[in-house]
């Protein structure tokens, strides 16, 4: 990277420090107190490097939970942070255009977004300030022909002859970083901000001229990073999600914000961002050598925000803002090729730890985005250590005292076993559950039918967690291997729609994982039959791993997982609902020509 851009932007102490390291503070000393409890327990028979190993892999891998356990935790004792530089309510005076990349989407739902946000940006007031312009890398020509006949249906619907643009890139490079870059540099100059979205973004025209009104109070705020609420999902896995994503994540992201202060997140998309700055200081470099550690910077929204907090820009989470939507996975296997994605971009930054100028918080941050995807090894490195472990442990020495004529029994340490296990599963349900105690009390939980149906759809998700989560760090350890071993993932389209899976394709996906499965219960019964019953909440889900990928993907049924947007949609997402159906009366035209649909785009 290049050396950083003077900043243009006010620099005011960041008040995050005390927040970060108390955090830092409380979850080493959980990993700390894994670590000596552990060790009290490999003591038992005596010390060997064995007992180490396992107790530092214990130490490091309680530290990460511990470490989502305290984010939670400051999340719930403390308020949202005040908007940035406060907003008066007055008429705005700059000029925001929204970006919509997007790459062999399906136009009908995609054009459908956009129509229905420029209605409710124009019913503000303040529509005169927004334009939208959509980006196509799409690679596809026959849903290229469709996007140029969509937009036309887009236009003649909204009227918005010079507020609405289209452009399709003649070569997709950079994937989506590349397509932002290349309008910025093209037409960036003409707007002061830039709302980014995804193809699958909704967000109402109230937030979207509030975040404008943030970003002109505060000059030293170069971005500002919204919390989408996932909507509309479907599925057992998708319902389980969104409720997650709705009922505990906006206690999580609190405490995010509390702990990156200035230096804030952004996670690609409904986030805006002070044009000026953005040119000033995102330049990406292309990291020299070939996929997956070079080329291209994959998850660039972690570089830009870190290259913004360089330059002196304030990047914060508002986790105030509602009106923030996207849509999600559906099942298994869509959210494992999307992970496979932020898996090889996340590692990718292991190049960037030591780039020039960044701020020591961005390089954290750096770091625990790797750290989310190679931790399951040290849990995995923990459970083939305690299954060789008895064959590098001493033999018992039952007369230690040479003068002493009875045998001396090694005392029993399976409590502080037993102890180190609970402690271990508490950090990971107890978070949720104060969560859903905090809602019930506050009332938060009548958005999501009343705080008794809210504890259930806790308990649910957490069972459904528990069942997934195996399967999931199977996927997730292959990503790590693929992405060291020198395989690069690529950037796949994303699938939408209807995602049930067959058992056939829940097999040809995860037939490996059960294969793993059964080779980790047999090694496990023939080295160390004893902590079988120990590893069957890890092993029982892979040997099960299709029917749950199968029955997952189906429609959920009864009352659990309920959020606020499906007891009351919100106006955006019904008026996008009902100009999609109204489109869709007219999906036969789009199977129209080519030509046909080249010679209407040239009229206008």
């Amino acid at each position: 990277m290049t050396a950083p851009p003077v900043a243009r932007a006010a620099s005011p102490p960041d008040t995050a420090i005390l927040p970060r390291g108390v955090a830092i503070v409380l979850s080493l000393l959980a990993g700390a107190g894994a670590f000596m409890l552990f060790l009290q327990f490999g003591m038992s028979d005596g010390l060997d490097f064995i007992d180490i190993l396992r107790a530092g892999l214990i130490l490091i891998s309680t530290w990460w939970l511990a470490w989502g356990a305290v984010q939670g935790l400051m999340g719930l004792t403390t308020r949202a942070l005040p908007p940035a530089g406060g907003s008066t309510g007055a008429p705005l005076t700059t000029r925001t255009v929204a970006l919509v990349p997007i790459y062999n989407e399906d136009p009908v739902t995609t054009f459908s977004r956009i129509a229905a946000m420029d209605e409710s940006l124009q019913a503000t007031g303040q529509g005169e300030h927004f334009h939208i312009a959509i980006l196509s890398d799409s690679r596809n020509e026959a849903i290229a022909a469709g996007e140029r006949f969509w937009f036309l249906r887009l236009m003649q619907d909204r009227g918005a002859q010079g507020r609405l643009f289209y452009r399709r890139r003649t070569d997709n490079a950079g994937k989506k970083a590349g397509n932002i870059e290349d309008f910025i540099q093209k037409s960036g100059g003409t707007y002061d901000f830039a709302l980014v979205l995804d193809a699958d973004s909704l967000m109402e025209g109230e937030t979207i001229v509030e975040m404008a009104r943030r970003m002109e109070a505060a000059p030293d705020l170069g971005l500002l990073q919204t919390l989408p609420v996932v909507t509309r999902a479907q599925s057992r896995f998708g319902r389980a999600m969104q409720f997650s994503a709705a009922f505990h994540s906006p206690v999580f992201a609190r405490g995010l914000a509390m702990m990156q202060g200035r230096t804030g997140p952004f996670w690609g998309h409904n986030a805006m961002v002070r044009l000026r700055a953005f040119a000033e200081s995102c330049g990406l470099p292309e990291l020299s050598g070939p996929p997956p550690f070079g080329g291209h910077i994959m998850s660039h929204d972690y570089v830009e925000a870190a290259l913004l907090a360089r330059s002196g820009w304030r990047v914060r989470l508002d986790d105030d803002l509602g009106g923030s939507f996207e849509e999600g996975p559906e099942n298994l296997i869509d959210h494992a090729r999307r992970d496979r994605r932020w898996c090889q971009g996340n590692l990718q930054h292991a190049r960037l730890l030591a780039a020039p100028g960044l701020k020591p918080w961005s390089r954290f941050v750096f770091f625990q985005g790797i750290m989310a995807y190679i931790s399951p090894l040290f849990w995995i490195g923990f459970m083939l250590a305690s299954v060789a472990a008895p064959y590098f442990a001493p033999p018992p020495d039952y007369f230690p005292e040479p003068y002493w004529p009875f045998p001396i029994f090694p005392q029993a340490e399976t409590s502080k076993a037993i102890g180190l296990a609970i402690g271990v599963f508490g950090l990971l349900i107890l978070p949720k559950f104060a969560v859903a105690l905090q809602a019930a009390m506050s009332g938060r939980a009548r958005a999501f039918g009343g705080a008794a149906r809210a504890f259930a759809s806790t308990g649910a998700e957490l069972l459904f967690s528990s069942l997934t989560a195996p399967v999931l760090l199977a996927w997730q350890t292959r990503s790590v291997f693929q992405v060291l071993l020198g395989r690069d993932g690529g950037w796949p389209t994303n699938n939408r729609g209807d995602a049930r899976l067959s058992l056939a394709e829940a097999w040809a996906a995860s037939h490996w994982i059960v294969t793993t499965g059964l080779t980790g219960w047999a090694g496990t019964w023939l080295l160390a039959p004893g902590l079988v019953v120990w590893m069957l909440p890890v092993l029982v889900p892979m040997l099960l791993a299709p029917l749950i990928v199968g029955w997952s993907s189906r429609p959920a049924q009864g009352g659990l997982f309920l959020t606020p947007t499906d007891i009351g949609e919100a106006p955006v997402m019904r008026r996008q609902r009902e100009i999609h159906a109204e489109w869709e009366k007219d999906m036969d035209t789009t199977r129209e020509s080519p030509e046909m649909v080249e010679a209407a785009y040239a009229r206008v």
